[in-house]
């Protein structure tokens, strides 16, 4: 039977393969470009200058803090648990998910997809015109 630290180790590593989906997912967005303002602790993606995503990679629980509607942030904060306003961020526009498989991977992408696309909306036609893609 599997104890209590192998199922906490086994719990971490899942965390660190989803956070490196959210990486790859996040990398992935056309024009998006990984930065490193405030050290190497966090990855911050953003396009054409302004920022969709943040990342931690240190130590502690896996998260990611992504931009969102301030009517669906409240109700996607109804709904999980995992799902807060953005840590150091502006609440009404941010929210920090947790990675801790409580929210469905799916939904974390989708929450990554709306938040670039509440960025770009508000792009110049000109910076939406270079976007790759």
């Amino acid at each position: 039977m599997t104890g209590q630290p192998e199922r906490a180790a086994a719990e971490e590593t899942k965390a660190l393969s989803r956070r490196d989906r959210v990486l790859g997912a996040c990398a992935a967005k056309p024009g998006s470009a990984e930065d490193y303002p405030f050290g190497d602790e966090v990855a911050v993606f953003k396009v054409a200058g302004r920022i969709f995503a943040l990342v931690p990679l240190g130590p502690g629980p896996a998260s990611v803090s992504l931009k969102c509607d301030p009517g669906l942030a409240a109700g996607l904060r109804d709904r999980y648990a995992a799902i807060t306003a953005g840590y150091h961020l502006n609440k009404r526009h941010w929210n920090t998910v947790l990675l801790d498989g409580s929210v469905p991977d799916d939904e974390v992408l989708e929450l990554i997809d709306h938040s670039y696309d509440q960025v770009v909306a508000r792009l110049t036609r000109a910076q939406r015109d270079q976007l790759p893609g």
